[in-house]
Formats: C-alpha cells, structure tokens, sequence
C-alpha cells in the first residue's frame, strides 16, 4: 500500500467513526462489546488469581536480541525467578520476550498477555501454554498487568512503556494500587524524563516531592532485583507463598 492509498484508508475510517448510525446500530454494538469486555475480565481473572507473585517486566518490543537491553532483561527475568517470582510480560518480542526467556530457563513461571493490534503481534515462544492470555482490549490487559504483580520493572521503550510506567505510578501515588516497588533501569536512558518530571512537574507543584520516592532508578540487573527484595524482606514477606 502507497502512501496515497493509506492516507485514502485512514480517511475513510475518520468518515466511517463519525457517520451517523441508528440507535439500533449503537445499542447492538456496543451490547456486544459489554459482552466481550465481560468474557476477556473473567478470563484473565480467572486464570491470574492463582498464579502467585509476579513482577511484570515492560519495555520495547523493538529490541534485538544482541542489543544489551535484551541481555539484561533475561539476566533481571532468571535472577527474579529464582528468588520465587514468576514473569508476566506484553506477549511479545524484544523485552518482553528476552523477560519471558529468562523466566523460562529459570524454571518459573512464564506469562504473556498478548494484545491483538492490526499489525498482528506475535507471542514469543518462551510463555508457559498454560500462561498465554490474548486481549483485543488495552485498558483490560493493563488492569491484568496492575492487578497480578507485586513489582514491576521498567526497561527502555516507547509510548506503551511510558504508558505502563505512569499507569503503576498514577495507581500508587492515588492509593489505588499497593505501593508496590517501580525499578527504571538504565538511568542514561531515563534520566531526561525524570529531569522533565523534577524540573517541570515538581517545580510547578503538579506533584509532591515524595512523589518522586514511587519509582527507583538502576542500572544493573542485581540492583533491579536487590531492590525488590529488600522491599519484601522489609515487610517480613516472602515472595514463594
């Protein structure tokens, strides 16, 4: 498809959202999408609830596999799966399938919450059968990811990782969500977001200076995982219950 041609298709998408339909139209459509939010709510509740901990790990699905970012996020996965934690990533390539290897390798538990996107993504081969779990739905895997992980880990990515980061933040800072640790890895990476967030979002009062105290930032695997352990080991738990 040219560019022509794909700037004709989003056209005619923009025109078909904002076409006039019939309340029989509306009411059937979405009927149906209560429904199917219903059925993806259920089967992700029904198969998470029994997991046991889990750290989820998100980053770029761009990643290749000889990059560095790949290599440590299997390293982080292996050393958080032999301290009792299982994996939940996107399903995916990049990071989320080196978090997947490593978690498999270690000999824990491997989850994919795949999303089905119009450039369909394909699950990694490194997920547990029995831990596979595809979603047309964003908001709903994200309520997944949120509600089943008991720390999350934040590699290099893109829009949806950032999407991710200030989901778990946002949920914590409200109360909404136990204050689970957030570990960014690779401070190089990060450090001009979170100089944005100081220099702007903090300077301007849109946040609180213990705000800032929601999210760690590393740059090693054994930082990564020591600082979830300490978070457990503080609060006399153990992650293999």
């Amino acid at each position: 498809m040219d560019k022509d041609e794909k700037k004709l298709k989003e056209e005619q998408i923009i025109r078909a959202a904002f076409s006039q339909k019939s309340w029989n139209e509306i009411k059937t459509h979405d009927s149906w999408a209560v429904f199917k939010i219903m059925a993806e709510m259920v089967d992700g509740f029904e198969s998470l609830a029994k997991i046991g901990p889990c750290v989820s790990i998100f980053g770029s699905a761009r990643t290749n596999p000889t990059h560095n970012d790949y290599r440590l996020t299997e390293e982080i996965a292996y050393l958080l799966t032999k301290s009792g934690f299982g994996i939940i990533t996107g399903g995916g390539p990049g990071i989320m399938e080196a978090a997947n290897k490593g978690a498999h390798f270690a000999g824990g538990k491997s989850v994919g919450l795949n999303i089905e996107l119009p450039l369909e993504q394909v699950p990694n081969p490194f997920i547990d059968p029995d831990k596979f779990l595809s979603f047309d739905y964003f908001f709903i895997r994200k309520v997944m990811f949120m509600k089943y992980s008991q720390g999350y880990i934040i590699m290099p990515g893109g829009f949806g990782t950032i999407d991710e980061l200030f989901e778990a933040i946002t949920l914590i800072q409200t109360h909404k969500l136990v204050r689970f640790p957030v570990v960014m890895v690779d401070r190089d990476y990060w450090q001009g977001l979170i100089d944005w967030i100081k220099d702007k979002m903090l300077k301007e009062e849109k946040i609180h200076e213990k705000d800032l105290d929601i999210f760690k930032v590393v740059d090693t695997a054994e930082e990564a995982v020591k600082y979830i352990e300490d978070f457990y080991n503080k609060y006399a738990l153990k992650p293999n219950f």
